[in-house]
């Protein structure tokens, strides 16, 4: 009998990909059929309410066993925000905060932690290095525990350093190396700016050019996103010639996550290396590089793991790499701990990524990051990814029944979903486009203070992220998207349906 009583159990009946993103088997082996959508016209069949009220948004949430988890970050208010037009919103409220895949909230642990390391510095100065619960001397080591976790790795593949770039640099200084023969790097067409720059110039670093080495895969003609098979393909097909291939686990730009273990092994078979920005994907959907082979990973922590603007960044080599893969760049900080204040300027080396480390790491950035490592220790990416994919799914859900285009109405504004729809082919963020000039839809929703993301030229970013976000964020925004689309159409767009 199906029970409305608890949602928790009905996501068995949701795709959760457990050896590969493209995987829709359960962890009892059984295949899954029921959308997200499906599940949503039962819940609110059972309750004798559309599936576009207040009320299902409300009742899932009383059924979220993962609510509580709201409470451990602060949200921002309608009136902290400074585009938020007070005439607009309605006193204090909280925000309808739908852009974690821009910047996470803030922990609120974050300050706390903080201030037990100011006031070490305060209070004890140079002996904060060896004392207290985070000794400066080897604070991230204290945390990297939490990241392989987080990440599917060993804790010996992980290693906690600088920003993402400077990480995707360092690894690719190793794992590139370019012949005549084999000299290209395989991308995305619209991979993240810093990605593209990264590669461009490490191919001239080498004394290649880009125009001749970098190999761009695009979409289909009319199609926003990859197919699988045309990636594959295009591995079989320029292979031999590929030295490295860089995708992101997460487009940025339309959501799409990737199929890493079918990526990783096609090129590998053809004797590429491997590699993945992860910085969309870690802390939004269940990784394992350890698992799936990949060679070697870097990411963000500030989008999805709430680390603050400019967080520690993270980076991975597969321990298959950590006696065949050295770092080009030497630095005291990758000197293994036990002899490095011998000060002997003999490099004993930490074996696999641990080596890449160059200098000491800022403890404050140490801080704000085990503040949210320790929230996502208090659950699983199993139980956030079930959530995720219902809370996401709602949000498809609502703006394909109130904005799609089966409307026909041409004094209506439409909106187009870019992110794949299947749950297995997407994270937590959806990417839209509109009938009408997003830049005004934008400023219309920052007016009623929703946070969310725009991206040039066209496109509206939202991510209603488990950690936080709620069935009732999702339902709010729906409602002041509505409000949004009026105003910039110049039409009433009518009630939810």
């Amino acid at each position: 009998m199906f029970q409305v009583g608890c949602w928790g159990v009905l996501f068995w009946h949701l795709p959760h990909p457990v050896s590969s993103p493209s995987s829709a088997s359960m962890e009892d082996g059984t295949v899954s059929h029921a959308s997200p959508a499906e599940i949503l016209e039962r819940i609110s069949a059972q309750l004798g309410c559309s599936p576009a009220s207040a009320e299902l948004a409300v009742h899932l949430d009383g059924t979220d066993e993962l609510g509580h988890l709201r409470g451990l970050f602060h949200m921002p208010k309608t009136t902290d925000l400074s585009p938020t037009d007070p005439g607009l919103v309605h006193g204090t409220e909280d925000c309808v905060y739908l852009a974690g895949n821009s910047l996470g909230l803030q922990p609120k642990k974050t300050k706390e932690y903080l201030d037990v390391e100011l006031d070490k510095w305060a209070k004890t100065g140079v002996h904060g290095h060896t004392e207290g619960s985070r000794p400066w001397v080897c604070a991230e080591n204290t945390i990297e525990e939490m990241m392989a976790h987080l990440v599917g790795a060993m804790v010996e593949e992980v290693a906690l350093m600088n920003g993402l770039t400077v990480n995707l640099h360092l690894l690719l200084l190793s794992f590139y190396k370019p012949t005549a023969r084999r000299h290209k790097i395989l991308i995305e067409d619209k991979a993240f700016p810093s990605d593209y720059y990264a590669v461009q110039s490490q191919i001239r670093l080498r004394g290649y050019e880009p125009q001749h080495s970098l190999l761009l895969i695009r979409p289909r003609e009319g199609e926003d996103t990859l197919r699988t098979e045309d990636i594959l393909t295009t591995i079989e097909k320029e292979g031999d010639s590929i030295a490295v291939i860089l995708f992101s686990a997460v487009q940025y730009y339309t959501g799409q996550l990737f199929d890493m273990a079918a990526i990783a092994t096609a090129g590998q078979e053809k004797g590429c290396l491997v590699g993945f920005d992860c910085a969309h994907a870690v802390g939004n959907v269940p990784l394992r590089l350890h698992d799936w082979g990949v060679d070697f990973a870097c990411w963000c922590s500030y989008k999805y793991v709430n680390s603050g603007a400019g967080g520690l960044a993270g980076a991975f080599i597969h321990e298959k790499h950590s006696g065949s893969v050295r770092p080009a760049l030497w630095g005291w900080w990758g000197h293994d701990l036990k002899s490095r204040f011998l000060m002997d300027n003999e490099m004993q080396l930490i074996p696999g990524v641990g080596g890449y480390r160059l200098s000491n790491q800022p403890i404050l950035l140490v801080c704000s990051l085990q503040a949210s490592l320790e929230i996502f220790s208090q659950t699983s990416m199993q139980a956030l990814r079930k959530k995720s994919v219902l809370l996401t799914g709602y949000l498809e859900y609502l703006l394909k029944r109130n904005f799609g285009h089966e409307d026909a109405d041409p004094h209506k504004a439409h909106v187009r979903i870019m992110t794949p729809s299947d749950p297995a082919q997407r994270g937590c963020q959806l990417s839209l486009c509109f009938s009408v000039p997003v830049t005004n839809i934008f400023r219309e929703l920052e007016r009623r203070a929703v946070a969310c993301d725009m991206r040039e030229p066209d496109v509206l970013r939202v991510a209603p992220v488990p950690l936080y976000n709620s069935f009732r964020d999702v339902h709010r925004f729906v409602c002041i998207l509505r409000e949004a689309l009026a105003v910039s159409h110049g039409h009433p767009q009518g009630a939810l349906l």
